[in-house]
């Protein structure tokens, strides 16, 4: 059972309205669907209807050619049944497919146009279960439910309809019968909710440690908590075992219950009929068509429960999904936009349709011309604050300044707010209070995705997709060139280790690039920054993960390729930022020093402590 099942939605009408917006485009072949389950479920009811005339008017007084002619007609009514059946259920599977297609792309759409601080609440796992659990819940439901609810409901009615036409007193019997099994059902899917939701828990609480292990799984055998975990997972598992037993054990009777109340049923309306037949109170034909009717009737009705319970399942998927569609995209007011431009000997800058390998920030104004910003990597930050929540401050009034060929180095404790900088250069989140300006440009008039283009960044957590380590490094600029990828694996000094690969730059990377070891992947990503021919780099702990040698070649490339741009580097590994234009140290969200390596020794202050491990990094 998947994780979900028997929820209902919380507001079942936006989540009806927000499904009908993808069924009403596809009314055409929605309302046909409709038509061919009606033609269906009709064709049950009258097929099994014409028993009574065949029987009283053609098999008893022996009217053969009649018999032949009226079994015709009937196999004439069934086969449009089966025709309808088979037409409906192919135009429904590539409807419902259609309809999950264009959710999921909406989903997809939406989700990159969030926030940062949307990943930053919500976990992974929840995020992709709307993508699998809830898409597919939907898809079930649109597959089976809608067309199952619209039959059984019809077949039921008809079906009582047609008893008591045939003969009221008889299906008294019936709607007895089926009142007990109402009640059974609604008092069986209440209790097999509520363990369904304890099983849904205990299931939660089950995968979630799975995975934590499974993650960990260095760390365990490391410690030798193998045994200690496992009479953990038993517990666990107890607890799922007993919850899935009490829930299985409702669903799992409702349905021979309902079996064994429909034999009675029959039962008793055959030897109740068969006295009413020998009393003359109905014919032999009625007879034979109504217990056919008795006998299909509990099946419709099972079937119409179930798809409602199938049905407020996938109304709640659907809910969810509904809810992060509604969530709000990141805002962008930005007007200025990143144009590659043509440099005349004047100065003059001109819009370029071709790469130039010159960049202008184009500035719109009032009257709706533009002027050129030439594009340098200038930034500076004015009393800048900041904080990840209202209660919560990390920057304090910070200002700093990074002129265009400059290095500029953070050191700080954990939590001093280095990072934070660097996603406020990027717009990740928006500041409280102070400015930022790009080439003496507020990033805030700059649009978004313009902004993030001048800016490449690197960090510790090296994230590869799935695809050669050509593309991988290509994805810093679609549109490089094979000579381009290999000039900027060069630069990262990947170009070697990349060689002696088996099939070298067409080597397929898959899992995060689980094949190669993390150095080698730390230099992929630094090789897509190189292509990105970035104004400004962001390097975030970006060469932890290399040795002292190889950290040393990547700054001399990185030299080259930097060359009037400007460096933002983040490092707890000082040796790294010696060569930095400057070095700010950073404690409690605010600058306590600022100054070149040298500089910085000579004032004797907290660098110099750092530095000489009078004072650790906390």
């Amino acid at each position: 059972m998947k994780k979900g099942v028997y929820a209902r939605p919380k507001d079942t009408k936006k989540a009806i309205t927000f499904l009908l917006k993808y069924i009403g485009n596809h009314k055409l072949p929605m309302i046909t669907i409709a038509v061919l389950v009606l033609i269906n479920a009709f064709a049950g009811i009258i097929g099994t209807y014409m028993l009574k005339p065949v029987i009283n008017t053609y098999i008893l007084p022996g009217d053969v050619p009649g018999l032949i002619r009226v079994l015709l007609v009937m196999g004439g009514i069934y086969l449009a049944g089966v025709l309808s059946c088979f037409t409906y259920n192919k135009m429904m599977i590539h409807v419902s497919q259609q309809i999950v297609s264009e959710i999921r792309m909406d989903l997809f759409r939406h989700t990159q146009k969030l926030p940062l601080s949307f990943f930053d609440t919500h976990t992974h796992g929840d995020l992709m279960s709307h993508f699998t659990n809830d898409v597919d819940t939907i898809s079930e439901a649109l597959n089976n439910s809608f067309t199952l609810l619209i039959q059984s409901f019809v077949t039921s009615v008809g079906t009582v309809a047609m008893l008591i036409l045939l003969d009221w007193q008889l299906s008294l019997i019936v709607v007895f019968f089926l009142a007990i099994m109402l009640l059974y059902i609604r008092r069986n899917s209440k209790l097999s909710r509520k363990y369904f939701a304890e099983q849904q828990k205990n299931l939660g609480d089950m995968n979630g440690y799975i995975e934590e292990m499974v993650a960990g799984q260095k760390v365990e055998k490391i410690f030798g908590h193998e045994a200690q975990d496992l009479k953990q997972f038993n517990e666990l598992n107890n607890k799922l075992k007993d919850s899935s037993a009490k829930a299985t054990t409702y669903t799992g009777i409702t349905i021979p219950t309902i079996v064994s109340l429909s034999y009675v049923n029959f039962a008793v309306s055959a030897c109740v009929g068969g006295l009413f037949a020998l009393s003359g109170l109905i014919d032999l034909g009625t007879l034979a068509s109504y217990l056919v009717y008795v006998r299909q009737s509990a099946m419709p009705m099972n079937q119409f429960t179930m798809q409602i319970n199938f049905l407020m399942v996938a109304l709640a998927s659907t809910e969810k999904i509904c809810t992060m569609i509604e969530v709000e995209p990141e805002s962008d007011e930005g007007t200025i936009t990143l144009s590659r431009v043509k440099a005349y000997p004047n100065g003059t800058l001109e819009e370029s349709e071709e790469y130039t390998g010159t960049f202008a920030w184009k500035v719109p104004d009032e009257q709706g011309n533009c002027s050129f910003v030439p594009l340098k990597g200038d930034v500076r930050f004015h009393g800048i604050e900041f904080g990840y929540t209202k209660e919560n401050s990390i920057l304090n009034g910070i200002s700093l300044y990074a002129k265009p060929g400059q290095k500029i180095a953070f050191v700080g404790s954990t939590g001093a707010g280095k990072t934070t900088i660097i996603n406020l250069v990027n717009r990740f989140y928006e500041l409280n209070n102070g400015t930022i300006t790009y080439d003496g440009l507020d990033i805030q008039h700059i649009k978004k995705d313009d902004l993030r283009r001048s800016i490449s960044l690197i960090i510790q957590e090296t994230h590869l997709f799935t695809g050669t380590i050509a593309d991988n490094i290509r994805y810093g600029r679609l549109s490089a060139s094979d000579d381009d990828v290999l000039a900027a694996a060069k630069i990262a000094n990947a170009d070697s280790f990349i060689r002696r690969l088996p099939d070298g730059y067409q080597t397929v990377l898959e899992s995060d690039g689980a094949n190669l070891s993390q150095g080698q992947r730390q230099l992929i990503a630094i090789a897509r920054a190189a292509i990105s021919r970035p104004p400004v780099l962001v390097m975030d702990e970006a060469t932890s993960s290399i040795d002292t040698r190889t950290e040393k070649l990547i700054e001399k490339g990185m030299d080259t390729l930097m060359k009037d741009r400007t460096v933002f580097v983040i490092a707890h590994r000082l040796s790294t930022v010696r060569n930095a234009k400057a070095i700010l140290v950073l404690e409690k969200g605010e600058i306590v020093e600022r100054g070149s390596h040298d500089e910085l020794l000579q004032d004797k202050g907290r660098y110099y402590q750092l530095y000489t491990g009078q004072s650790e990094l906390e």
